[in-house]
């Protein structure tokens, strides 16, 4: 398989993700204080399903219970044609290095819907990476026993998705760093999801134009 095969069978992968029962296009709701997902399904559709979730409350540090809808037939899902892409770029396959640090660190990360304020997430080290010949410190943090870059670039706003583009990262000394398949963010699919911003050292000064650039809907449909 060629490498543009491989990345072509990403894409389709993508698609069947977002646009999967409980996918980012298919979150209609998140109700905060809530905890009875019984009560929430009440009224809604058979296509219509309810998971729990839970976080820290920035102003009170008390840990807060939440409720998820999702809907397998959505507005955004029947309108979803696609994810624009950039053409695969083998010159953005980028050798890195990963440094694990002695003990768990935390970096603050501002997320879209905090109103400025940030959360501390698990960073276990350090990407260096050299990038049109300019040396970077990337912090990508823990998620979930995977690592996610955060990362922001000029096309942000222009060809991509406005507040930045993610990209999972293999945990191990020696890394590459596929900026083709950077991706959406979940909050590019739906506005209730609460993404986390590129922090500064996050920030790369060139132009990446590798990965997926912006979701596509019909315009008669669409559900933004």
């Amino acid at each position: 398989m060629t490498q543009a095969e491989a990345h072509d069978r990403w894409r389709e992968a993508r698609r069947r993700k977002v646009t999967a029962p409980q996918g980012n296009l298919a979150l209609i709701d998140t109700r905060w204080g809530e905890s009875d997902a019984e009560a929430a399904l009440a009224g809604q559709p058979g296509t219509v399903t309810a998971t729990h979730l839970r976080r820290t409350d920035l102003l009170t540090g008390l840990e807060q219970q939440g409720i998820r809808l999702w809907d397998a037939d959505s507005p955004a899902i029947r309108a979803f044609e696609g994810i624009d892409t950039y053409a695969y770029d083998p010159a953005w396959v980028l050798p890195a290095r990963f440094v694990e640090v002695s003990e768990s660190r935390q970096l603050p990360f501002e997320h879209l819907r905090d109103e400025g304020r940030t959360r501390d997430l698990v960073v276990p080290g350090d990407l260096h990476v050299t990038i049109a010949g300019e040396d970077y410190t990337l912090s990508a943090f823990d998620d979930d026993g995977t690592l996610l870059l955060v990362f922001g670039d000029p096309t942000n706003g222009k060809e991509t998705y406005a507040t930045g583009r993610f990209l999972f990262v293999e945990r191990q000394e020696t890394v590459e760093l596929d900026f083709n398949r950077a991706f959406v963010p979940p909050c590019g699919f739906s506005d209730h999801f609460n993404c986390p911003l590129p922090p500064r050292q996050n920030r790369i000064a060139v132009p990446v134009e590798a990965g997926e650039k912006l979701p596509l809907f019909s315009k008669e449909n669409d559900p933004r």
